[in-house]
């Protein structure tokens, strides 16, 4: 038998190693593709700047009319029901519409703590106008995809302004006038809604209430405690023991919004490249972060990118959703993507003293993307939601002489709404 040099060995096998991780790393991109939705938004009637009276009070001409069997015959295209029933529910206090258009099973998810059915609906919607009877919301964006046969999907961003008259979960009321942001994936079929995840910025709005965000956090880590324990995942999970994230292979040799997309979050967000900034962002790029702030230009949004990620450094990011709208042209859209960062809280960063506590975080980010580069995003997650995880103790951290202190428990998540 030949003897075969020992250098041909090794370029033979580190030739077939390449091969494989190529493999591996086609084989996640057509994964992560599979997440990928579209849609055109010629199709129905963009809020983009309207009011809800400009919306409700277009003309028959301007109208789209989408395939909309099963659901009532109000409702023009899903962005028209998206509107009119936050409308209905939230302005006009018609609670009542909720068991018209939320499945009896829904299932809502608020980070790791979930609602279900729908009296916790009802419920949540009445706790939150008693709290905060003035109410009002503006619908800014529903991107969508589906249809009537196989099921709708949107995501609604919106803000609301509020004045809080009544007690609420957070305390006492204060008199105190708010804004808060919001924004919901809903899952919608025959005039239903049958599972939504709700991303709102609590944290800001603790803040304007004039609250300590931190002892709220307490608060709810205690009264939370069964609905979402403490999470067991550690390094080995979120770091992959090691080994760095893999490239997205993009599946077109031109743009795509889709592989835009998604190179976005693999370079960005799962590498960490944060100079991508510069390729991926438009020079005077706006993203619209938590807490009301506004980020204009390379430097701050790469500033807080490095923020952001400093706190949880070897954190894994999973994106579980992308939803592409094109607006009028091939070099305009609107995208909604989903998604969760699992990490343990190891560095001092936006979150503040490293509590070594394992965190995922779930957000749903909102983007204006023009001739290949984004030119405004709006980011969201729920920063309470990240306290309170942070904040909850281990059982043996617990009460004293082995005895768990319980405060408030309740059996289900407390809907809140989004308007």
């Amino acid at each position: 038998m030949e003897k075969k040099d020992s250098n041909q060995v090794d370029n033979n096998q580190e030739q077939r190693n390449v091969k494989i991780g190529n493999e591996e790393s086609q084989k996640a991109s057509e994964s992560t593709r599979n997440k990928i939705f579209y849609a055109d938004s010629k199709e129905v009637n963009r809020i983009d700047h309207r009011d809800n009276y400009d919306y409700l009070n277009m003309s028959q001409g301007e109208q789209k009319k989408q395939s909309m069997k099963g659901f009532d015959d109000d409702y023009n295209n899903i962005v028209d029901y998206i509107v009119k029933i936050t409308r209905q529910i939230w302005k006009e206090k018609d609670i009542g519409l909720i068991y018209d258009t939320y499945s009896t099973d829904i299932q809502i998810h608020k980070g790791r703590i979930n609602s279900h059915g729908v009296n916790e609906v009802i419920s949540g919607t009445l706790q939150t106008l008693q709290a905060f009877p003035d109410r009002k919301g503006s619908g800014w964006s529903v991107i969508w995809s589906g249809n009537d046969e196989d099921g709708f999907f949107t995501s609604h961003r919106g803000r609301s302004i509020a004045t809080n008259t009544g007690d609420s979960f957070y305390g006492p009321a204060t008199g105190k006038k708010v804004m808060f942001r919001t924004t919901a994936d809903c899952l919608i079929h025959s005039n239903k809604i049958y599972e939504e995840w709700l991303v709102m910025d609590t944290y800001h709005l603790v803040q304007q209430l004039g609250y300590d965000p931190i002892e709220v956090a307490k608060i709810m880590a205690k009264s939370t405690k069964k609905l979402a324990p403490p999470m067991n995942f550690g390094l080995s999970e979120t770091a992959e023991v090691g080994l760095p994230p893999e490239v997205y292979v993009p599946k077109h040799k031109d743009f795509e919004i889709g592989d835009f997309v998604l190179q976005v979050f693999n370079r960005i967000w799962e590498r960490r490249s944060i100079n991508y900034i510069k390729k991926f962002y438009e020079d005077n790029a706006t993203v619209h972060f938590i807490c009301n702030r506004d980020l204009v230009g390379f430097n701050e949004i790469q500033g807080m990118f490095i923020s952001f990620f400093a706190s949880l450094p070897n954190a894994k990011v999973l994106v579980d959703r992308v939803t592409c709208n094109k607006r009028d042209t091939d070099r305009e859209y609107d995208v909604a993507v989903r998604w969760r960062i699992q990490g343990i809280h190891e560095g001092t960063g936006y979150f503040g003293t490293p509590s070594g506590k394992p965190i995922e975080i779930t957000g749903i980010n909102h983007f204006k993307i023009k001739d290949e580069k984004i030119t405004e995003e709006w980011f969201l997650f729920d920063g309470m939601e990240v306290l309170r995880q942070i904040h909850t103790e281990k059982d043996n951290e617990e009460g004293q002489d082995g005895q768990e202190e319980v405060e408030n428990t309740t059996e289900d998540g407390n809907f809140t709404g989004v308007s």
